[in-house]
């Protein structure tokens, strides 16, 4: 099997030797030799135990293969797979029930004791089972929001326009549990709907939103707060939207309804200018982000130049209300996502009483794959990204809704009808529409960003809270004004022409703070980077290399078993590295207690039980427990919820 390294490679070799030099990114223990992983290797572990599970019942059946029991799984094909693979599985009894052409899978049903000869075709890279999904709500004044709706922007000509920044021009993506368009917050002044388009993968048929985490999502991207009277505005309520409906009326859904969703983006975002995708759903997370469907995905969207944002999940605690790491949800553990944690405003405007809810799911990734000798190697990547409200969080309420009904407590007015009725909720679903919408404005202010100089800003600007640490909180807490602010200067000419260093900015550097409800806080002014950060004003100064199409923000460290280093043709010498992740003292990304030391994570074998400075066990990425949050002390679990590699980055 040629390992993603060479996948990857071949993908961009081309292109890049026109113009382009390629470079490589270096994870400790996430690359791996090709003889280091067999036929067995490439099935995912709850694969493996779901047909151990299986054998007994497998016997006899259509053609003696156990054809009376079946598996629907999700096949990733290397780059240069050819026919071969459709035969196998003729031969074996297995049926193809969807292709995801632009991402190169395939959703395949067939008996359990057939994955394993699957798995051995030299066409196949990875096989996972077909994995539920999960569903993982004053936001204007807090987030610096309505300091930058009026803007005066700077064309490519030079012309200067004043406008309000609402996300118009952009479209956002919003794969959930459908969107109820007739609710009120989307329409226009016209009274014209503002989705412009919605699709069915759950074979409903239907693409509104009985189950109701969808529509509440979308609201907070981009609902124009009409029911209101402009007081629950989202972030973005000139933006337009796509509903992509994967979770089901009971919010179930599965991990091939998500892939057809996300291929249907690469396929029509021209169409719809489609620029963020907000995932407020995910899996758990089994194998590293290398093998998982759904982060070469995401991946395969980044890389098109979409910016996609992820929830971080709700398992920051355990049944008994203490604090555990490792349980990020996939695609959150994806390095090019946007991964989002959430965080609680104490429904203050200011932002000095702010932190980290007490449900949202910390790092680090504990995604993870086995080696031939039995060793287990965790990704180990800090995650979240950024934080952002979102506890008790209200938004729109779709028309007889499931979990309303379920929790009349969370009515804002019940005598509203049902197409201005808003609710509360609480969760990371609810924090990551609030960063899509903050992605949404920053494209509109200067369309030109790559998803990573997005993600940039948005890391660069944030505040650090004080008492949490990188591991909860990533770089901050979002900062929409400073957001904004940074993103205005940035250059419009950048390529991959451009030089490592070169000025990044139009004019002088802005000031590193900002204030929000008559308080100033400084930025975080450095940058999450996998197992380590960087910080310093070069980041938003100059020109850094993995800024660019191609990359991810962490090719820029060289790391080698537990050391790291800049890799100097990406990142300048100016950036500093982190030795210790730490709990913020509020001032910046590099202040605060150390925590604990970074090649604990980037020697990628950190194992299950270590303690994390705050004598909390580290989770192996499990989930234990999910669903609607009910405040930040009460957790509604919903069962039926489903909701680095080497890679060549282009310069």
């Amino acid at each position: 099997m040629k390992s993603r390294k060479h996948y990857r490679l071949r993908r961009w070799v081309i292109p890049a030797c026109l113009a382009l030099a390629l470079c490589a990114r270096a994870f400790g223990g996430g690359s791996r030799a090709k003889s280091e992983r067999g036929a067995n290797g490439k099935i995912s572990p709850d694969l493996r135990a779901l047909i151990a599970a299986s054998q007994d019942d497998d016997e006899g059946g259509e053609d003696g293969r156990g054809g009376g029991r079946r598996v629907n799984v999700i096949v990733q094909q290397n780059a240069a797979a050819g026919l071969g693979l459709d035969a196998l599985l003729r031969a074996v009894g297995g049926r193809v029930t969807h292709r995801f052409g632009r991402l190169g899978a395939l959703s395949v049903s067939l008996p359990p004791k057939a994955v394993a000869a699957l798995a051995a075709h030299a066409d196949v890279r990875y096989v996972s089972p077909d994995r539920q999904l999960v569903g993982a709500g004053h936001v204007e004044t807090t987030t610096g929001t309505d300091q930058v709706r009026a803007q005066t922007l700077t064309s490519l000509l030079g012309l200067r326009t004043t406008t309000t920044l609402d996300g118009s021009g952009v479209g956002i993506a919003v794969v959930d549990s459908g969107v109820d368009a007739g609710h009120a917050v989307f329409r226009d002044a016209l009274g014209l709907s503002r989705v412009a388009a919605s699709v069915d993968f759950t074979g409903e048929g239907r693409t509104d939103d009985p189950y109701g985490h969808g529509t509440h999502v979308a609201s907070l991207v981009a609902g124009s707060g009409q029911p209101s009277g402009g007081a629950y505005t989202g972030v973005a309520p000139g933006a337009k939207l796509v509903n992509l409906r994967v979770l089901d009326a009971q919010g179930r859904g599965t991990t091939s309804a998500l892939l057809s969703a996300l291929d249907w983006v690469l396929s029509n975002r021209a169409l719809y200018q489609i620029r963020v995708v907000n995932l407020s759903i995910g899996t758990p997370t089994v194998e590293n982000y290398q093998d998982d469907p759904v982060c070469n995905a995401v991946r395969n969207l980044v890389d098109a130049g979409l910016v996609v944002v992820a929830a971080a999940g709700n398992s920051g605690k355990d049944a008994s209300g203490n604090k555990i790491y490792g349980q990020i949800h996939s695609p959150g553990d994806e390095p090019s996502a946007i991964t989002v944690g959430a965080s609680n405003t104490f429904g203050t405007d200011v932002r000095s009483d702010d932190g980290v809810t007490t449900y949202s799911s910390r790092g680090p990734t504990r995604g993870a794959w086995t080696d031939d000798g039995g060793v287990r190697h965790y990704d180990n990547l800090i995650k979240p990204d950024v934080t952002a409200p979102g506890n008790r969080i209200v938004g729109a309420a779709a028309a007889g809704n499931s979990i309303l009904a379920s929790h009349p407590e969370l009515n804002v007015d019940a005598s509203q009808p049902d197409s201005r009725r808003m609710m509360y909720l609480s969760g990371t679903s609810m924090a990551t529409p609030v960063v899509a919408g903050a992605a949404a404005l920053v494209l509109q202010a200067n369309p030109t960003l790559t998803p990573n100089l997005v993600k940039a800003v948005l890391m660069l600007t944030a505040q650090p809270l004080a008492g949490f640490n990188q591991l909860e909180q990533g770089a901050g807490e979002l900062n929409v004004e400073g957001a904004v602010r940074l993103a205005k200067l940035v250059r419009g000419d950048l390529g991959s022409s451009t030089p490592l260093g070169a000025p990044l900015l139009v004019g002088a550097p802005p000031a590193a703070q900002t204030s929000v409800a008559g308080q100033t806080f400084g930025w975080s002014q450095g940058l999450v980077l996998n197992h380590t950060y960087a910080a310093g004003p070069e980041l938003y100064t100059l020109y850094q290399r993995v800024y660019g199409a191609g990359c991810v923000l962490g090719d820029g460290v060289t790391e080698s078993g537990g050391a790291q280093t800049l890799n100097p043709s990406l990142l300048t010498g100016g950036v500093g590295l982190g030795t210790m992740l730490l709990t913020s003292d509020g001032s910046t990304l590099a202040g605060g207690s150390p925590l604990l030391a970074v090649d604990a994570l980037a020697g990628g074998v950190l194992p299950d039980g270590v303690m994390v400075g705050d004598g909390v066990l580290v989770g192996d990425g499990v989930l234990v427990g999910d669903g609607i949050l009910v405040g930040d002390t009460t957790m509604q679990a919903q069962s039926a919820l489903t909701g680095g590699d080497e890679t060549a980055c282009m310069k």
